[in-house]
């Protein structure tokens, strides 16, 4: 039966202010492009700084999104002459500048003075940022291919231009056909079960300090810097806050050493973003502190247990920026998959440390009829700014994994899938050819896992011929970290354990968290505890792909199912607005929406709504 009314204590939360309605700190290409159209350095991750709510926004295809956040813009920054003309004009000259301009430096100095004249940050974060992404931006822009008209047709829309820089590609799949679909048996009674830590979305703040503001005028509060908070707001907690803040290492220990009750485990994925979401002011000498660091942390409390890392988008820096392989010499990502292999040694053979050191990802067998392949997302991503230059499979990623698929087809054995950011938030290009390989390798993918949105939730894919089939499910996992006023917490998998003709889907998870008021109370001691298990919550018959499909209509229907969801989507700390209508199918949409810029596969939800209406309610992630 299900259990709609799930219990944590401590639900109310006096320190958070948190409202569903904030605003969103918009993705990097956008006010990216637009300063670059002024001075080619400010990335738009550190635009509009109010921090988000934890719940869905609609978005579109990637120059509808643009071309609607260019009024918000406007609006913002008051650039009411952004017009087409001058736009092409404005890019006219920084093509011609920067053939004849050497001195990076000279650009990122008006970047700097225009950040500052239009109030997109604090001072202090304009120039950290400008002089972090200036270099790269304007290596992307030299070799990019993209001209005044593309630009303005990106920023303005069509009838100033056409934005065709990421047009369409596809990959090839080898010309074996494809079994008929063979849905996984259930496991026999007594048939051994793994269970799976799964660590996503760490983001540890090494400068996190109690009691400094937690709202403070910086993208990142609770830290060195922040300042005091005003007499009548509470400063941040010892164990973390309800806020735009991320977590000190202490609490990531506790986490770390209060695994106990939910193990044992058979192994560990661990799908990335270390660092914190300092942004503007990372080095590589500090990314590399967070990746030994942490990894050490992992260690020493995980001992002989196997742990699979993938690389999430907050690992390098400038974050985000993963050039493919073909870009060389110091702009490359080479710093950073080296040291990783160098940390990672231990847990990865040495073909899997190969191609982590060429593009970060790898495949391995973890267990006889069991392949992991780890996947790079960065180069699915549509803040990777490198991706301007060309973004057809980069590292030739894709068709390497068609190649291990068939390659396990061939011997008969399942597939897990693990990687940071979730196949229906990438270019589109890249996600409808992810969609199209999961499809053709529908029996031999038993398990997907991902994280980066920081919430609780899960995307499903169907049939590409009916898209009504649902065949395959991926799970994102929630954060570890509390970014945005969210508790911190990590998930279990319960899957079909190491015995011949296992099939390896996931049976079931667990969803623990660390409840922040409870903790934070005077004399208190952290206690990480369980907070649902999916089956039993949701009522479930199982945990295939069809049993997800059949919860997302549901809860269209039953509101107090949804609300249990919407407040486990948010470990136990949702938003102190109600999520209505609208909010409720946008984040119903996104459960169905593994492939991105598919308003089809949420036309079920509202019968007779048009397509433009469905494609309204495209949702993205917040956090990130």
């Amino acid at each position: 039966m299900p259990h709609h009314g799930v219990t944590v204590p401590g639900r109310d939360h006096p320190r958070s202010g948190r409202k569903q309605g904030s605003n969103r700190s918009w993705g990097a290409p956008s006010l990216g492009l637009l300063l670059m159209a002024l001075a080619l350095t400010l990335p738009d991750s550190l635009a509009l700084w109010t921090p988000a709510g934890a719940h869905p926004l609609p978005a579109q295809g990637q120059p509808a999104r643009f071309s609607r956040i260019v009024p918000h813009l406007r609006n913002t920054f008051g650039w009411w002459n952004l017009t087409c003309p001058a736009c092409k004009g404005l890019f006219t000259a920084i093509d011609f500048g920067l053939q004849k301009e050497p001195n990076v430096a000279r650009v990122g100095s008006l970047a700097i003075k225009l950040c500052k004249l239009l109030k997109i940050a604090p001072p202090t974060v304009c120039q950290s940022a400008v002089e972090l992404f200036q270099d790269d931006m304007v290596e992307v822009w030299r070799h990019s291919v993209l001209s005044p008209s593309e630009a303005c047709g990106l920023l303005l829309g069509s009838t100033c231009g056409h934005w065709d820089i990421f047009s369409p590609w596809n990959i090839s799949l080898p010309a074996v056909p494809k079994p008929s679909p063979q849905p996984p048996n259930p496991p026999a009674p007594g048939a051994p079960v793994s269970r799976v830590l799964f660590l996503t979305d760490l983001h540890w703040d090494r400068d996190y300090l109690e009691g400094t503001d937690p709202d403070c005028e910086d993208p990142l509060c609770c830290r060195q810097g922040s300042g005091l908070p005003p007499p009548s707001r509470l400063g941040a907690g010892y164990w973390g806050e309800y806020s735009k803040c991320d977590l000190p290492l202490r609490t990531l220990e506790s986490l770390l050493r209060g695994l106990g009750p939910a193990g044992p485990f058979d192994m560990v994925y661990w799908t990335g973003d270390i660092p914190a979401h300092n942004v503007w002011h990372q080095s590589r000498q500090d990314q590399l502190q967070a990746l030994t660091t942490v990894t050490a942390l992992v260690k020493k409390y995980l001992g002989p247990v196997p742990v699979y890392p993938a690389v999430g988008n907050h690992e390098s820096t400038p974050v985000n920026g993963f050039p493919p392989p073909f870009i060389e010499g110091n702009h490359s990502s080479r710093w950073l998959y080296e040291a990783m292999a160098k940390a990672w040694d231990s847990w990865l053979p040495a073909e899997a440390l190969r191609t982590l050191r060429i593009g970060g990802f790898y495949a391995l067998s973890p267990h006889p009829g069991l392949r992991l392949i780890s996947l790079n997302m960065n180069f699915c991503s549509r803040e990777n700014f490198w991706l301007l230059i060309n973004s057809t499979d980069p590292a030739g990623q894709l068709q390497w994994l068609v190649g291990e698929l068939q390659a396990a087809e061939d011997r008969g054995d399942k597939v897990h899938i693990i990687g940071h950011i979730p196949p229906g938030h990438c270019l589109k290009s890249w996600s409808w050819n992810y969609y199209r390989i999961v499809a053709r390798y529908e029996n031999t993918l038993a398990g997907q896992f991902f994280g980066h949105t920081h919430v609780d939730e899960f995307e499903v894919f169907y049939d590409e011929e009916t898209l009504s089939r649902p065949l395959s499910v991926a799970f994102l996992a929630p954060s570890a970290t509390t970014y945005i006023s969210l508790n911190p917490g990590y998930r279990v998998y319960q899957i079909d354990g190491n015995y011949p003709g296992s099939s390896r889907v996931v049976l079931d998870h667990e969803t623990y968290i660390l409840n922040l008021t409870q903790a934070n109370e005077p004399g208190a001691t952290p206690h990480w505890h369980l907070l649902y298990r999916a089956r039993e919550t949701y009522g479930l018959p199982n945990a295939l792909p069809a049993a997800w499909h059949d919860l997302v209509y549901r809860m269209r229907g039953d509101t107090r199912l949804f609300q249990t969801f919407w407040f486990l989507y948010h470990k136990g700390h949702p938003p102190s607005e109600p999520c209505g209508t609208p909010c409720r199918l946008a984040t119903l949409c996104a459960q169905l929406s593994a492939r991105s810029d598919s308003p089809a596969l949420c036309r079920h939800l509202v019968p007779d709504a048009s397509l433009s209406d469905v494609q309204s309610l495209w949702p993205r992630p917040l956090f990130c």
